[in-house]
């Protein structure tokens, strides 16, 4: 995966993980009119391009398409951004593994 592959894996994951944090999130959400939830949007489907041409995993960033139209529901958002965020971590720690082997 390219530097910017893996830029947009890892930077996707720390704002699902900000979203997903039970309080902080949901308070920046509201205060923001839900905007965070249109960012999302967009950050997942570059990555998803970016991914499909680097031949990366797309299922967490998929997830995180979903999850951000879903995500202005109380208890389904939160929930939804933590699924997100665990899959993007274990897609850029294998992501990362695989790069390093020879």
């Amino acid at each position: 995966m390219s530097p910017v592959g893996k830029l947009f894996k890892w930077g996707t994951f720390a704002y699902e993980a900000f979203l997903a944090l039970p309080v902080i999130g949901g308070t920046f959400v509201l205060a923001n009119a839900w905007a965070p939830l249109g960012i999302a949007f967009l950050l997942h489907a570059v990555a998803i391009i970016i991914m499909l041409r680097e031949g990366g995993s797309i299922i967490g960033n998929a997830v995180g398409v979903i999850t951000s139209l879903v995500a202005w529901i109380p208890f389904i958002g939160w929930f939804m951004h933590a699924i997100t965020a665990l899959i993007l971590l274990v897609e850029g720690i294998s992501g990362s593994r695989r790069n390093t082997r020879y």
